[in-house]
């Protein structure tokens, strides 16, 4: 009997050890260095050397928000408490000209491999009917583009993602799989979150790990905070010191804003003097707060969107209750990564943690259309503006509970959401799409506490800056598959001196149909008009591919100014520039919104193309 239990001992030490050196092959791709000879004595043996990160590595956490504009948080001088982002920014940084893509899955599939989003095959979305055949198009990012996650965990991290992914194709998001798109095949230890674009907040399309479980009833924040904590903690406690990578993507502040009547109510009556006020507000508190350029000037309101004071009182009660519920949506938000923050600092982590905050992954969204939506589908049958506006009224206390299973605020709060600029989400042509606040953080590598940065910056650059930052060069290959290029450009540089270079001198920008180009503080852009406004989505506009328009962000930062006609050789060389990067990050062709609508792209040999997949929810009662 004892010597069953020695060699079963001896059996177990054995198999340990064998499966702790081959994690450790499968880690690195060290050359066999040992000698194999015929015999152990004409042998020499050698084990890999175990995958650590540089000496003194900071924790990362990359924190990115859904659907916020850039004067939505007081962090940036909007009307919304925000104290957890306002102590964060205070002792850190605030980057003012960052930029995302426009829309949630482009910005998600750049902000996590450092590429553009169409060199990553995320021009569009990874959903069945939104995607198409074409290499920039299909919604699957390639081995090719490794994310931060499977760098960092190639080089001694571990890695954790909370929330929302956004980029697993729809036809891979069930329990079967194939799970190389899910996170955890995207370099990720441990994930819980949902896999598409939107979930209902207190009953949410959940998954941990590598498959489907059931929600608990509480909101999707205070889930995915208490496993933020939970992954961290027993990674720490299993290897103290070992740094960790977290990506915490809450599905906030995207529809369906929902949120405890605790957190909406502390804004009662606080937005009763409209949109056009709050405009005004924010945008002297962006000056005075320094993050806006001091020559900035307020646009008009964007066409269609009503004078508050026009607005029946009816109108007015109800179009202030969404921003309300809104407003205590996003401090809800900012509450939930205070405890994160709070956890990290009673753990003694939060002095060697570098964070990144990205307030939003677009601007505000136009997707609740002229009058707001409940809980109404975008599918549903069109109501004229004054049947939505009474369907809403009667439905007024719902606004924000768990029945709001579409909420989002009327148009005109986006726009206000997005001070200073024009336009809104989706829109790639403007600012208001495109530029987001950003948040830096990190006690030990951070000399100057509040400071600001004016550097352009886009999604792409957030990779490379923070392999910078933590001392770690991007990888030639990832698991033997050789990479594509890095394409964001790091600013670690500026990091602790806010007169360093800009390194990134010009993007493009496109979104189904509207595009820009951004060089050297010259802009072209062309818009594409949105059925998303009206709320019909059946409904075409006519695009005219001349209408470019061109501006001077160093003198006009909120394009208010065209100089189309005044400077067209310019013009003429940034659509030539915008045609070069198309084809350099394989847009092409370039899919709009109305070629998605109408049915002239398929996902798949036997797919349903788009209009026939809203058809079938339109039967079907049209609220799925």
């Amino acid at each position: 009997m004892k010597k069953k239990n020695v060699l079963k001992a001896f059996t177990s030490t054995l198999i340990l050890a064998t499966g702790a050196r081959l994690a450790l092959h499968a880690q690195s791709a060290q050359p066999y260095q040992g000698v194999v000879g015929r015999t152990l004595a004409e042998s020499k043996e050698w084990w890999p050397e175990p995958v650590k990160a540089p000496a003194g590595a900071p924790n990362v956490v990359w924190i990115l928000l859904d659907d916020v504009g850039y004067g939505a948080s007081e962090a940036f001088g909007g009307l919304i408490q925000t104290p957890t982002f306002d102590t964060l920014a205070n002792n850190g940084l605030r980057y003012t000209n960052f930029h995302t893509t426009a829309i949630c899955a482009p910005t998600r599939a750049a902000l996590l491999t450092g590429r553009n989003s169409a060199s990553v095959h995320e021009s569009g979305f990874s959903h069945t009917v939104m995607s198409a055949g074409f290499p920039g198009w299909d919604g699957r990012v390639p081995a090719t583009a490794g994310t931060v996650a499977e760098i960092l965990r190639d080089n001694g991290y571990n890695t954790f993602a909370v929330g929302k992914f956004g980029i697993t194709p729809d036809e891979e998001a069930t329990d079967a799989g194939p799970f190389d798109h899910w996170p955890t095949g995207k370099g990720f230890d441990h994930f819980f979150g949902f896999l598409g674009s939107q979930t209902d907040q207190y009953k949410p399309d959940l998954v941990e790990d590598q498959a489907h479980v059931r929600p608990d009833g509480r909101h999707l924040n205070d889930q995915i905070t208490d496993k933020a904590i939970a992954y961290i903690d027993r990674q720490q406690k299993a290897a103290p010191g070992k740094p960790f990578f977290l990506y915490y993507a809450p599905g906030a502040t995207h529809a369906p804003h929902q949120v405890d009547k605790y957190w909406s109510d502390q804004y009662k009556g606080k937005f009763d003097k409209g949109w056009d006020a709050y405009r005004k507000e924010v945008f002297e508190r962006q000056k005075k707060l320094g993050v806006i350029p001091a020559n900035a000037v307020l646009p008009e309101r964007n066409p269609n969107i009503k004078e508050w004071e026009k607005l029946t009182p009816d109108e007015q009660k109800l179009y202030a209750r969404f921003f309300e519920v809104y407003a205590g949506y996003l401090t809800y938000t900012d509450f939930e990564v205070g405890r994160l923050v709070n956890h990290l600092k009673e753990a003694g982590q939060l002095d060697n943690t570098l964070i990144f905050i990205s307030i939003g992954d677009n601007g505000a969204s136009k997707e609740g259309t002229l009058n707001g939506n409940i809980d109404r589908s975008l599918w549903s049958k069109p109501l004229t503006e004054q049947e939505n506006v009474n369907y809403n009224l009667a439905k007024i206390g719902e606004i924000g509970t768990a029945q709001a299973v579409e909420g989002n605020y009327p148009l005109g709060w986006a726009q206000a959401a997005n001070t200073p600029f024009k336009f809104w989400k989706q829109d790639a042509n403007s600012e208001g799409g495109t530029h987001n606040p950003l948040i830096v953080y990190w006690p030990k590598g951070i000399t100057e506490k509040g400071g600001i940065r004016t550097q352009y910056s886009h999604v792409i650059d957030v990779l490379p800056t923070t392999l910078d930052l933590i001392g770690i060069k991007a990888p030639a290959q990832i698991r033997s598959v050789q990479q594509q290029p890095i394409e964001g450009f790091s600013f670690a540089d500026s990091i602790n001196d806010a007169k360093a270079l800009w390194h990134h001198n010009e993007q493009y920008y496109y979104i189904f149909g509207s595009r820009s180009i951004y060089k050297d503080g010259w802009k072209a852009e062309l818009a594409y008009p949105s059925s998303f406004i009206t709320g019909n989505l059946a409904s075409h506009q006519a695009f005219d591919e001349n209408a470019w328009e061109l501006y001077n962000l160093n003198d006009d930062p909120t394009e208010r100014i065209d100089l189309a006609k005044k400077n067209p050789e310019k013009l003429a060389e940034l659509k030539a520039e915008f045609e070069a990067q198309a084809k350099a990050h394989n847009l092409a062709p370039f899919i709009t919104w109305d070629d998605v609508l109408s049915g002239r792209i398929h996902h798949g040999k036997d797919a349903k193309s788009f209009s026939d997949a809203v058809k079938d929810i339109t039967k079907a009662g049209g609220n799925q």
